[in-house]
């Protein structure tokens, strides 16, 4: 049984909000990502867009209102979120369950064409580095030729003391526009509180079935290391287009 849109709506919005504490500058993130998005789909009468980790759609709906004429597929594993999307944003993509890096995740996806750009925000950092380089090696086979990855995350830069600085850098810029720490809600009391709703008793029991998800992740991988990671796995030219502190825009063409 689905959620309501009353339901659905009211979890969304309070992800939002709280997600406000993790990113900095977070909606300029999401519009330097569709900027280069629709530079990179420019004359494609229906460019194929993938979102990796979409969470409840937070990306595809705001990507899908740049370019309306584009078809977006999001991919996530965490059954709440993927159902608050698939409800609160149902109109902006096709919702798909798989484990991204797993074993068959890009068959899971069902395309019928190469990708034009793939996408993410805060959310590959979650993959160990072995599983990180065989899912850039996955996109990169499913991306067409001129086609890129566009990753909004937080990448510390080679060389400890200069991550000292970026990371500063982001305190300080989150402080002064006030989107650090002023929020009610943080991840944990989000998730505490959307465990406690009757409407999605179902959906979190079903969440604890699929288990944590794998371990390690990669939240200390520079942006060095990540662009070596993605040249090895077919990416031609690697470039950051936008930072701010340690939040990053880092864009991978492929050749």
């Amino acid at each position: 049984m689905g959620v309501s849109m009353g339901t659905a709506s009211r979890w969304v919005e309070r992800w939002e909000r709280q997600q406000q504490r993790y990113a900095v500058d977070r909606e300029e993130r999401f519009s330097v990502i569709a900027d280069v998005t629709e530079h990179l789909c420019a004359g494609r009468g229906r460019p194929l867009l993938l979102d990796l980790g979409c969470g409840p759609g937070s990306l595809s709906a705001r990507l899908a209102r740049r370019l309306p004429e584009a078809e977006i597929v999001a991919v996530d594993q965490d059954p709440v979120l993927l159902e608050l999307g698939r409800t609160h944003y149902a109109d902006a993509a096709r919702y798909v369950d798989a484990v991204i890096g797993a074993e068959g995740w890009t068959e899971a996806l069902e395309l019928d064409r190469p990708l034009d750009v793939a996408v993410s925000t805060t959310a590959l950092h979650y993959l160990p580095a072995a599983v990180l380089l065989r899912t850039y090696q996955a996109l990169a086979a499913l991306l067409r030729p001129g086609g890129a990855l566009v990753n909004g995350d937080h990448f510390p830069p080679d060389g400890g003391p200069c991550s000292d600085l970026t990371a500063q850098v982001g305190r300080r810029r989150a402080e002064r526009t006030g989107t650090h720490g002023h929020q009610d809600e943080d991840w944990e009391s989000w998730w505490r509180a959307a465990a406690a709703d009757p409407e999605l008793t179902d959906l979190f029991e079903r969440r604890e079935r699929c288990g944590p998800s794998s371990g390690g992740g990669n939240r200390h991988l520079s942006v060095g290391r990540h662009t070596r990671l993605l040249r090895r796995a077919g990416f031609r030219h690697v470039t950051p287009v936008w930072q701010v502190g340690d939040s990053c825009v880092l864009v991978a063409l492929k050749g």
